[in-house]
């Protein structure tokens, strides 16, 4: 039924005109804010943490941005190159296109916030061959139906069971590509503890570990919307301490990346689309 739902979405949506297409989005996720199921109330005990008082309200619009972001990526295939590049601002482009133009690859770490798609197709078409990683979906045909569409947008995606999964990214930073991975998930249970917004969470260590075995640059990059513009902003570096084990070493990497995405969360908490428990306080039992 999921599988025939997002064919019916990639077919019908695509179709309408599109204020009648996000119109109805819009709608849809009123409609699923106002029903309270247990993903918008896991939603708004997130988000009281860092608005309290005013989480019922920013979880209205954190629903409607990530309905949003699905009518995007049904319609995103047909937008014209023109149309991918040009709604999208990026501040400090120079952390991304310095560690390219050297020939060191970049290793970006985001959370799941704003349309990290349509950032990803901006990457592809402004010189930067993208690269990354997804957990597989049930039915196969739905995630074959995801790798595809990524793949139309200029998107290689390798499956999180593929085998030689680390030296593959590790060829493609080695010639000078782009890796993001969405690292605010534990999706592989072996995550590390980190600070993030003053309580625990656990953040998948493998954008630091990447970069570490590869001297690929660790670049964090938190996503937000201002008005029809998509706008990725590129935190600092993170390097790698000079001293310590390689487990010592990640940690602290994965922590700073967890720093920047808290700050990214911060000033744009409507952005974030975490319907799953994120702080280690509302995990029931192991992550």
């Amino acid at each position: 039924m999921s599988g025939r739902a997002y064919a019916l979405g990639w077919s019908l949506v695509r179709r309408l005109p599109e204020p009648l297409a996000y119109g109805a989005f819009r709608l849809g996720a009123d409609a699923f804010w106002l029903a309270r199921p247990a993903p918008v109330r896991r939603l708004e005990r997130t988000l009281a943490r860092i608005v309290p008082g005013r989480e019922r309200e920013v979880a209205r619009d954190a629903v409607r941005s990530y309905l949003r972001y699905w009518c995007d990526v049904f319609r995103l295939p047909d937008w014209a190159p023109e149309r991918v590049v040009g709604r999208v601002r990026v501040e400090h482009e120079e952390r991304l296109r310095a560690p390219l133009a050297e020939g060191r690859g970049v290793v970006a770490a985001l959370g799941h916030l704003g349309n990290w798609d349509h950032a990803g197709a901006w990457a592809g078409l402004t010189g930067a061959p993208v690269t990354t990683v997804a957990e597989r979906l049930e039915p196969p045909d739905l995630f074959e139906r995801f790798v595809a569409f990524r793949r139309r947008i200029g998107i290689e995606v390798l499956p999180l069971d593929a085998p030689g999964l680390t030296g593959t990214l590790a060829a493609r930073l080695a010639a000078g590509g782009l890796v993001p991975l969405l690292v605010d998930r534990d999706l592989a249970g072996t995550g590390v503890a980190v600070d993030l917004l003053g309580e625990q969470a656990r953040f998948a260590p493998g954008p630091a570990l990447l970069a570490l075995r590869t001297g690929a640059a660790l670049l964090p990059v938190t996503v937000h919307r201002d008005e029809d513009v998509l706008v990725l902003v590129l935190h600092p570096h993170v390097e790698p301490p000079r001293a310590g084990t390689t487990r010592e070493k990640v940690v602290a990497m994965t922590q700073a990346v967890a720093d920047a995405i808290g700050e990214g969360v911060r000033a744009h908490p409507e952005e974030w689309h975490v319907l799953q428990p994120v702080f280690a306080a509302d995990l029931p039992g192991r992550p």
